[in-house]
Parts: structure tokens; sequence; C-alpha cells
């Protein structure tokens, strides 16, 4: 069990990130494609990834620097990430020679450490180089190809925890990252493979969506590092259905949707309840429902509930074609 303590301050300093940090998608994504049998989410990506020299490379250096485990360096997870990829391969090579020596001895005590990994804790920057170049093109093959389909799952799930802010606080925010954690205030619980307490001290929390994650959220392992959760979009919100040009670009497909039923694609591409789309549209709850069933059973919108309140937001291939329609009508 993992146990992060806040204090007053702590809860005034909550941040969520914008999108997926590309040192965790490397961890998690490569533990994704070894699995012998990986969730439907990851089915489709996992076949088209490519098995070329990138991706082989990339899978021996995480699978030794991440290994499945109680732990793996901090140094490969660091906070720059939410500046993007370049940020966090150059503050891994910038990673000081005794944070490398410490992390890599801690490594060695749950995983074996071949002999060019724990050279890293020279600190020598020619091999810090080639980590960077490792996983630069491990990055370009299993995540870069697959930025719209990750970011339309984090902003659904954005918008899903931004109406939760709104309508009931940020502690209704922590409450809403259940059945992956639970809230008892002052305390968020999170399932874990190790116990141990995270005590905020005032410094706040990073909350990082993750595309690749799975089953539970992750936390830093040095408590001395800037707080950081990292946890699993909700898949429901992933449209697993590869999309194609041809998909987004048929327009045969939206005038086949009728008028009321675009305005409800169109009205949710930033998310909203059923009770505000019939207030936006002038139409009954009913007729909503019944509209944004049909869409949903179409994959062009996903729904949360939240309580008494029941989120709708575009799936990529529903925002591809509301997007469309709003452009030719002027919405």
């Amino acid at each position: 069990m993992l146990r992060v303590h806040f204090t007053a301050e702590d809860l005034t300093r909550i941040r969520l990130d914008a999108a997926v940090d590309p040192g965790w998608e490397m961890v998690f994504s490569r533990l994704r494609l070894c699995e012998r049998h990986p969730a439907p989410a990851f089915t489709s990506w996992g076949r088209q990834v490519r098995p070329g020299p990138g991706v082989r490379s990339g899978l021996r250096l995480l699978t030794v620097l991440s290994p499945l485990g109680p732990y793996f360096p901090d140094f490969l997870t660091p906070p720059e990430g939410v500046l993007g990829l370049p940020a966090a391969l150059e503050a891994i090579r910038a990673t000081p020679r005794a944070r490398l020596n410490r992390e890599l001895q801690k490594l060695s005590r749950t995983a074996y450490v071949p002999g060019w990994a724990r050279a890293l804790a020279s600190g020598d920057a020619a091999l810090l180089g080639e980590v960077g170049a490792t996983l630069r093109a491990y990055h370009r093959v299993t995540i870069e190809p697959y930025t719209d389909m990750i970011q339309a799952a984090v902003e659904a799930d954005r918008a899903h925890r931004a109406r939760v802010v709104l309508d009931r606080g940020i502690e209704g925010l922590l409450q809403s990252l259940r059945p992956l954690a639970h809230w008892r205030a002052p305390v968020l619980e999170v399932q874990y493979a190790v116990d141990r307490d995270l005590h905020l001290r005032g410094r706040g929390l990073r909350l990082v969506p993750s595309f690749f994650c799975q089953r539970s959220p992750v936390a830093l392992a040095d408590p001395d590092l800037p707080p950081t959760l990292v946890y699993p979009v909700n898949h429901d919100y992933t449209w697993k259905r590869p999309l194609t040009d041809s998909c987004v670009t048929d327009r045969k497909l939206a005038r086949l949707l009728g008028a009321t039923r675009a305005d409800v694609l169109i009205a949710a591409r930033h998310g909203a309840t059923t009770t505000e789309l019939a207030a936006r549209l002038g139409t009954s709850l009913a007729s909503v429902s019944r509209h944004t069933a049909i869409l949903r059973e179409a994959g062009l919108i996903t729904t949360h509930r939240e309580g008494s309140s029941v989120l709708h937001t575009t799936t990529p291939l529903g925002t591809a074609l509301a997007s469309q329609d709003a452009d030719r009508s002027g919405r």
C-alpha cells in the first residue's frame, strides 16, 4: 500500500498534466509490448509496432533499467518530461554521477544489472548519450505514431476530471481516482507492490495521466524528488479500431448521422453531461439519451458516470467528424 499524506497546503498545489510524460510512457509501453496477453486496449497498437532495430534496442535497455519488480531508477522518468521528449532526454543525460551510482546500486539489490548498465554509474557522457539515442529511437516507433490516439484519450480523461473539480472541488478530484486509489482525508491510499508512505510536506502533487500504465498508479521511488503520481487513463475513452483517413474524410458518414445527432456530437466535443446537451440543443433528456446511445455504439463518443451525472466525450473519430462538420457549418 502506498499512502500519500496531504497537508492543507498540498491540496492547493495539485496539478494535472495536459499530456503524457515520455519517460513514463516508454517504461510502461515496454511492459505492454512484453505481455503475452495484453489488454484489449493495447492489442491493436502492439500488432502495429514495427519490431525493427530501434524497438529491439529500446526493449533491451528498458528491460534492464526498468524490470518488473519493486524498483526501477527514477532518473529514467525525470520531471522535465512535462516539457516533452527532448527535455526528458537532456535531463537523463545530465543526471549527476552520485545519483546514478545510488539508484543503480539500489536496482542491483532487486534485479540483475549487467556490466554496461553498472558502467552508467560513472556518469560517462558518451554512455549516457547512447542511452538517450536508444530511447529516442524507441519512442519514435512505439509512441510518436500514436500521438493523436494517446492525446485524445488523455483529453477525454482531463475533461472528466475537470468536470469533477468544478462540481466537487479538489478532494473530488482525488476521489475520482477510485478504484485505483481511495481518498481518506488527509491520505490517498494506492494499492502498491511495496508498503510505503509519501509525505508531501507542502510540495503538492503532480498527477500524470498515462496511456500505457495499467492497473495501479505509480510514484517516484525517491521521496525527496518532486512528488509525482502517474495514473492510467480510463481506456473506455479509447476508440480501439484503427483511425484511417477514409474514416475521417468520408462525408457520407457524417450525413448519415442526421441533423440532431450531428449537433449532439458537435456539442460533446469538449465534454458535456446529458442535461447540458439537452439545454444547449433545446431538446429533451430522453432524446439526448437516445442519440448518445447510438453515437456510443458507433464508436463516436464515450460515456462516463460520476455519481448522478453522465459525461459524454467524443472519441478520436468522433472529434474528427465533429470538427469537420463544425468547420463546414461555421460553428
